[in-house]
């Protein structure tokens, strides 16, 4: 006996015969279409047609006749949408898809089939019909019924995602962002093994941009580390990589941390896409610069600015191309510099529109990042002054950084307690002091080592004097 000939297990462990009903049922099939266009009331056709098939679909499903109980399945299904019975169409989806021991096949038969009712399959599989404002409401009701048949069914995994994406869609155009966000966030589309990488990614891109329309910034970071950086350098993913870095300085800009920003924006300028266009590189590799001055410092950012310094497309944009070259000096920097307005200026200094304040200040997103500014200029001037003075009147140090005396007071105070600078205020004297006071031991030991080197240099000179003495003896 052949797989196809049988299905399911009898008591006794034997398989189960499967009884051939295709002739029965493609007249059965027939005569219920005719049934439907008959003449008579139209609801009460409908009830026998869908009565006439319903008996055959069970001697099918008790016979194992999966073909056939497709095709019965299917074309009860027809016959609802050709009357235009919305009502009939969800019973009849409904009853079908709970028969007991109904069929995995016959399950994902009736799915396929309503999907093309509500969604543009040909297109991209989730993006809802139009249809007129009466027909709305059944059209919803099917995509709800629809997802319901799929929870917790692996086989039509791809299927609920993509209704899930529907749900999501239609919730956004009636103006309910948050119940569009929480659609989504029930589908951990990253476990399905049936849907494409690039629809992963798709879909995951999603769930970020409806989370932080959402403002709900902790997930939307969350659900942007469910993508593998990785994957968004491989080839055609240049669409999809400039996406998630452009909603990921979204996340950094309401946690107003520079370094990240600049990485994004760096990481959208290396694309090969947007390297062909030169507005859009021009302005992803300012917004790297601009946000790289505005970075705290440490090895990493100086760094990643001798990096940028050396590309030669930065010399197309001389104002970047200065204020980089600024801070790779230790010299002094003067505030405000010639190029500050035109760097201030840039869209990614905006909140993107957004009039909330994000801290308890009251300030705006653009005059934190001006004042920020300000403070990073005044540190990379501090570091400046600590290569040359050992020690200076906080007076000088606050004419030279153009601040009085309490403001260096307080921005020295604010280094030494990030660790970026090593300094001790005397304020009986008036004296900043930027080295260590060593003891006595660390001078000995020091001492010792420039002896011991200095030994060594006479030493060598002496070999070197006495060779040369013998090769002339010769």
């Amino acid at each position: 006996m052949s797989a196809e000939q049988s299905a399911g297990k009898a008591a006794g462990g034997q398989l189960e015969d499967r009884v051939d009903l295709s002739a029965e049922t493609t007249e059965k099939i027939t005569q219920a279409k005719q049934l439907l266009s008959s003449g008579g009331s139209s609801s009460t056709s409908l009830q026998d047609a869908l009565a006439l098939l319903a008996a055959l679909e069970k001697r099918c499903r008790v016979g194992n006749d999966t073909p056939s109980l497709v095709k019965v399945c299917e074309a009860s299904l027809e016959l609802c949408h050709d009357a235009s019975d919305s009502e009939a169409l969800l019973a009849t989806l409904k009853t079908l898809t709970t028969r007991r021991s109904q069929k995995s096949k016959a399950i994902a038969s009736l799915v396929t089939k309503c999907l093309p009712w509500v969604v543009d399959v040909d297109a991209d599989g989730y993006t809802p019909l139009p249809v007129a404002e009466d027909a709305a409401e059944a059209r919803d009701a099917l995509v709800e019924e629809l997802r319901n048949i799929t929870d917790g069914k692996m086989y039509l995994e791809a299927e609920r995602a993509r209704l899930t994406r529907t749900v999501a869609i239609l919730k956004e155009s009636a103006g309910d962002i948050a119940g569009a966000a929480n659609a989504l966030q029930e589908v951990h589309v990253e476990t399905y093994g049936s849907i494409s990488k690039k629809e992963k990614i798709e879909f995951i891109l999603e769930q970020m941009r409806l989370t932080l329309q959402k403002k709900d910034y902790v997930r939307a970071y969350i659900v942007s580390n469910k993508i593998k950086k990785a994957q968004l350098e491989e080839e055609g993913m240049a669409e999809w990589k400039v996406k998630f870095y452009t909603l990921l300085t979204k996340h950094y800009k309401h946690e107003k941390e520079a370094f990240q920003l600049a990485k994004c924006y760096h990481a959208i300028y290396s694309t090969a896409s947007v390297q062909e266009e030169e507005l859009r590189w021009k302005e992803a590799l300012t917004n790297t610069v601009v946000f790289l001055c505005l970075s705290e410092y440490s090895s990493e950012v100086k760094d990643m600015m001798e990096r940028v310094n050396i590309d030669a497309k930065l010399e197309k944009i001389p104002e970047c191309k200065e204020t980089l070259s600024c801070y790779l000096k230790d010299e002094i920097i003067h505030y405000p510099l010639p190029q500050q307005t035109t760097l201030e200026s840039i869209p990614a200094f905006s909140d993107d529109g957004e009039s909330d304040n994000d801290d308890d200040s009251g300030t705006t997103l653009k005059e934190h990042w001006h004042k920020t500014f300000h403070t990073r200029i005044v540190q990379h001037n501090l570091r400046v002054a600590s290569i040359y003075y050992r020690q200076i009147h906080t007076t000088r140090l606050a004419t030279l950084l153009s601040l009085t005396a309490a403001e260096t007071e307080k921005h020295i105070s604010q280094m030494v307690s990030n660790g970026t600078l090593y300094a001790k205020i005397d304020r009986p004297k008036d004296i900043v002091r930027f080295t260590k006071k060593r003891c006595e031991e660390e001078v000995l030991s020091d001492w010792a080592a420039d002896i011991k080197t200095l030994l060594g240099l006479v030493e060598e000179t002496t070999y070197l004097i006495q060779k040369e003495n013998m090769v002339q003896s010769h």
